[in-house]
């Protein structure tokens, strides 16, 4: 505790709580941190007047956890590519299975789900709750605050429980194929399901969201948004502690022990147990195109856990261990627990990109499409050579084909008419073998 903030504990104890100065300066640190926290919780206005005090003992403080410039580039930076990434590829994996008629598939639209929850995460929440980390201030209002907030626990919640309904799905068409049967008006129902109770999830949030302004030392300001429940704000609400504790539970606890469960089963299903008689080729692919399904979504639901799990186990350390949130690297902390948590909307479209042919090819098709029409614009003769040099090496590959760029031929259509060369791919052969299996 440096100087400045013990004389501000000696002068509002005297000033607030009325009492003498000369007692008080006979009283250590720790001995007065006793007395004035005994004072307040026996005070009937115990509330105001912790407020009161707070207020009286900022203005002889600096304001806290203000990074130096450098800091704030370099996590600009980080976030920034975190966010254009995880933008960029939810954009085309929606794209992806909106605009062709094959990809529409049941399992697929909970994956646009999916990417609508991580894309409103991305821009919603992400890039403003970042804002206000990095400048330790919120300069949004309190209505974004309250839709920040509300935004943050709802694509939380819808996203998890995305990918429950995905588990299931699959666990039913491996498990039991012949009861498997979902129709699109059931896959609606079952998506405005996932959002409706995400939303009664992140109620509180539109009920008690507000921000705070607090002046420090050399007239500096800081204003916070955060939820103020009925018995007090964050590390010192009841309320909100067990809120935090039943969200952690219903969002990842319950939900990847769940998920655990169901790919267990079918990892023993596709793996480990033997089928009596010897596969057809039929089968045998048929087989395969499950296993590499189930390892996709088991790769998705892994990152899931890595990725959120330092962020909520965060608050609930420092709820029991208060002086923590004091140190002065918290903000460091923090900031890297909470990119980590977000950068979940960034690599799950890497995942279906690495994992999964069809969509690694629409994903190379729309990018390569992007740069032969940049280069195609361009008229200087530095860009007439790249562009002559990515038509006579570039090539996509369409299964076991390998297609050059200027070979196709580009039209305002589809991907299916686009390419004609890719007409007949593997991975169009391979997804013919089990309707129910694969994801496409």
């Amino acid at each position: 505790m440096n100087n400045q903030t013990l004389n501000g504990l000696y002068n509002c104890g005297a000033t607030l709580l009325g009492h003498n100065i000369t007692f008080l300066l006979t009283l250590n640190n720790t001995e007065l941190l006793k007395f004035l926290e005994d004072t307040l919780d026996t005070s009937n206005d115990r509330d105001v007047l912790f407020e009161a005090f707070i207020d009286c003992v900022s203005v002889h403080q600096e304001r806290p956890f203000d990074l130096p410039w450098w800091q704030k580039l370099a996590w600009s930076l980080i976030f920034a590519v975190m966010l254009l990434i995880a933008t960029g590829g939810n954009v085309i994996v929606i794209w992806i299975v909106l605009a062709h008629r094959r990809m529409r598939t049941v399992t697929n639209y909970f994956l646009v789900n999916l990417s609508v929850a991580d894309l409103m995460m991305s821009l919603l929440n992400c890039a403003f709750n970042f804002t206000f980390l990095l400048n330790s201030s919120w300069p949004f209002g309190v209505i974004y605050c309250t839709i920040n907030n509300f935004v943050a626990h709802l694509t939380v919640a819808s996203s998890v429980f995305t990918l429950v309904v995905i588990s299931v799905d699959r666990y039913m068409a491996i498990m039991r194929p012949l009861k498997h049967r979902i129709s699109r008006k059931m896959t609606v129902m079952t998506m405005i399901l996932i959002w409706t109770i995400g939303s009664a999830l992140a109620l509180p949030c539109l009920l008690y969201s507000t921000t705070k302004s607090r002046r420090y030392l050399n007239g500096k300001t800081r204003i916070t948004c955060y939820l103020l429940w009925p018995d007090g704000d964050y590390l010192h609400s009841t309320i909100e502690y067990s809120y935090n504790i039943v969200f952690l539970s219903v969002t990842y606890l319950i939900p990847i022990m769940l998920m655990a469960v169901c790919y267990a089963l079918m990892g023993r299903k596709l793996w480990v147990t033997k089928s009596i008689g010897e596969l057809t080729h039929y089968q045998k692919n048929l087989m395969k195109s499950k296993r590499k399904v189930v390892k996709m979504f088991i790769t998705v639901v892994a990152i899931f856990a890595i990725c959120w799990l330092p962020y909520h186990g965060f608050f609930i350390y420092v709820y029991h261990h208060r002086h923590f949130a004091e140190i002065s690297y918290v903000p460091h902390i923090y900031l890297g627990f909470y990119w980590l948590a977000m950068s979940n909307a960034m690599v799950n479209p890497i995942i279906y990109y690495w994992m999964n042919t069809t969509f690694r090819v629409y994903f190379q098709l729309i990018i390569c499409k992007c740069c032969y029409s940049m280069n195609q614009r361009n008229t200087n003769s530095h860009r007439k050579q790249q562009l002559v040099k990515c038509q006579q090496s570039d090539v996509i590959r369409c299964g076991s084909k390998r297609v050059r760029l200027n070979s196709v031929r580009w039209k305002h259509s589809t991907v299916d008419s686009q390419v004609q060369n890719c007409r007949i791919l593997s991975i169009v052969e391979k997804n013919r073998y089990s309707q129910d299996a694969a994801i496409v």
